[in-house]
């Protein structure tokens, strides 16, 4: 064993929080915290002391922060991350031999020994530890050595010897690496944009934005459309993809094998004549209109997302061009898409294993970066399941090296495991399984997994009520109250969520056939004219939903949901907190859209921050009512007919006739 081995006595283990063994980042947004907890120990009874150090990829030198004890040799300490990009971070820890020295003279004191050789020995450590000593500490700690070895009264030195300033001062001398233990590996975070963390999605086709029924739509009806969705209070637009259509085998209305004349196709067909996945749909308008649309979304305060969908119809250049990129079958035609017994004739996947994979790698990158530099800075990927998790933790890999600001959405209704390596590997959210999340028991147990393990740490869930591949049963039999209690849940349990809209604010709940989420007249395969200004139409609760959101820091995150006990099983009722508890809301839920429903609700008061004896008001944000509730137990009745929701915020101070302000 070697002598610096030897020195390095103190073990560190379970460092937290690390994914899989450091192998994938944690992730976070600028202003946030990095919260470590390590198991830091030693034999003996030798004092430790430690820190976590921290860079951003681009510094070359470590920053550092003191790490705490706390009971059970366990350790913390944070620190906030201010940059995009990725930060590295690990502990070290020693023996402090000054801190426990200081530790022992104090019990000694108490006990009333003799110290006189103790206060020798302290001089004797401080001296020791000048080599470490910053060069502003050296005289100063120089001269507290001098009055521990003086001849002045024992009283005077022991009082110095155990001054806590004493031991701030001395924990600047940090030892030289030899006598420190470090953890096995430095752990990465993952720094993306804040909205990332906490967005508004909706959803859009283009194609159908024109005023005029069995128009196809261009980016000028899509402008047009925009001051709409922003005053709905969306931030982030996501459009299918906008690239050419093929014609070869297209899919006529409601997914027919065979179109009509005039049919559109789906837009996930992509690739024709007039180019692939770099090229504008014709009948959409040219990149000078896609750019005056893009001018106008950010004025609005509005991203527009992009559609990524890595596949391409019979009529792709690159069928033509690059035909090795494709899997043939034995009679040397091109593979095209199955899910048996289902056939998607007017798609081909691509063929991430063959001989030149390498090359359709890097034309993909090719199509990001494209994208990128006409201003797009949010991807909405298509099936990433169905490529390789090698490749997306490549291509994302590259896209971030340069573009750290770039967020990407995974569209990955899949096992739990694959939706989970897929966020691991770098994409920034995820669809979930939310949709088909209805009772209170399924939501519960599927939320707590999300937002209390460590799947919080590298997973950020966008929930979806809708979308166009998915009208749910749920959303088909409630009628409006379906929507609007799905359109809370989705913007309150989540910091991310989304719509497929106008379908969603007009409860579109047609399907196809029964026992099927395909909607009937599905705007995948047709041009649809949506009356948006429909009084019946749900975007006013929408838009107070939304600016409900916005003001309410609390649901900026998910990390602080937790569930509250109700005795009625059709209602859910769960609280969302700042970490200063200075905003409090308090969500209740009636999940059967055909009945009013009624209940107690349990709150953890000492949790929330509330006196156990006292009255506190709550402010349904959704109604504008104020309600008293006492300790312990609430009486809550919900009818969807009026609103199947309330969302409180908790106010802790009530109004008396002497005083009109509310606060908290």
């Amino acid at each position: 064993m070697s002598e610096n081995k030897w020195m390095q006595r103190v073990i560190i283990d379970r460092v937290q929080p690390q994914i899989d063994g450091g192998q994938f980042p944690i992730k976070r947004t600028p202003g946030e915290k990095v919260k470590v907890r390590a198991d830091i120990l030693t034999d003996g009874h030798d004092a430790i002391s430690g820190l976590l150090l921290f860079r951003h990829e681009r510094d070359s030198r470590w920053r550092a922060v003191f790490l705490e004890s706390f009971p059970n040799d366990r350790w913390k300490a944070s620190f906030k991350v201010t940059e995009l990009g990725r930060y590295r971070y690990t502990v070290c820890a020693w023996l402090d031999i000054f801190k426990s020295w200081q530790r022992d003279l104090a019990k000694r004191i108490e006990a009333g020994q003799d110290i006189t050789l103790n206060l020798l020995i302290g001089a004797e450590i401080i001296e020791k530890n000048l080599t470490w000593a910053p060069e502003t500490q050296q005289a100063l700690l120089t001269a507290c050595a001098s009055a521990l070895r003086s001849d002045r009264s024992q009283t005077a030195r022991a009082k110095l010897a155990i001054n806590p300033k004493l031991l701030t001062h001395m924990s600047q001398c940090v030892p030289d690496r030899t006598r420190m233990t470090f953890y096995s590996r430095s752990l990465e975070v993952v720094v993306e944009p804040v909205k990332a963390r906490f967005s508004a999605w909706y959803e859009m086709f283009p194609r159908s934005c024109s005023p005029t029924p069995g128009t196809h739509g261009t980016f000028a009806d899509c402008e047009a459309r925009l001051p709409y969705v922003a005053e709905m209070g969306f931030d982030v637009l996501y459009l299918p993809p906008i690239h050419p259509i093929g014609i070869t085998h297209r899919k006529g209305q409601n997914n027919a094998p065979v179109c009509e004349p005039g049919d559109p196709g789906s837009p996930w067909a992509i690739g024709a004549a007039g180019g692939g996945h770099m090229a504008i749909h014709p009948e959409l308008g040219t990149f000078e209109d896609f750019q005056k649309f893009l001018s106008r979304a950010e004025s609005l305060g509005l991203d527009v997302a992009m559609d990524l969908a890595f596949q391409c119809s019979p009529d792709h250049p690159y069928v033509r061009e690059h035909p090795e990129w494709f899997r043939m079958r034995p009679d040397g035609s091109i593979q095209y898409a199955e899910n048996p017994p289902k056939k998607y004739q007017d798609i081909y996947p691509l063929d991430f294993e063959c001989a030149e994979r390498r090359t359709l790698m890097e034309e993909l990158h090719r199509v990001v970066l494209f994208w990128i530099e006409q201003g797009i800075r949010i991807f909405r990927v298509d099936n990433p399941h169905t490529k390789p998790f090698i490749f997306w933790e490549w291509l994302i890999g590259e896209v971030k090296r340069s573009h750290p600001e770039v967020i990407f959405l995974a569209e990955a209704f899949t096992r739990p495991k694959a939706m989970y390596r897929l966020a691991k590997l770098g994409f920034s959210q995820s669809y979930t399984y939310f949709a088909w999340r209805n009772t209170a028991w399924e939501i519960r147990k599927y939320f707590t997994e999300l937002t209390q393990t460590e799947v919080v740490e590298f997973f950020r869930p966008n929930l979806w009520p809708n979308t166009p591949d998915i009208l749910t049963t749920y959303l088909q039999t409630g009628g409006p109250p379906a929507f609007i209690a799905r359109l809370i849940l989705a913007a309150t349990l989540g910091a991310n969520y989304g719509i497929y809209g106008p379908a969603f604010e007009l409860y579109e709940n047609r399907s196809r056939q029964p026992d099927s989420e395909e909607y009937l007249k599905s705007e995948k395969y047709e041009i649809r004219n949506w009356d948006i200004d429909s009084p019946d139409s749900i975007k006013d609760i929408i838009a107070r939903v939304n600016r409900i959101r916005r003001e309410n820091p609390a649901l900026h995150t998910d990390r602080s949901l937790r569930f509250h006990p109700v005795d009625n099983e059709q209602l859910i009722c769960y609280s969302k907190h700042t970490a200063d508890l200075s905003n409090i809301i308090l969500t209740v839920v009636n999940l059967d859209p055909h009945h009013t429903h009624a209940g107690w609700v349990t709150l953890p008061l000492a949790e929330l921050g509330l006196d156990l004896d006292k009255s506190f008001q709550v402010h349904d944000l959704l109604s504008d009512a104020r309600y008293i509730w006492q300790p312990q137990r609430n009486f809550v009745a919900l009818n969807p007919q009026i609103m199947p929701a309330h969302i409180f915020r908790v106010r802790k101070k009530i109004r008396t006739e002497h005083d009109f302000d509310y606060f908290m």
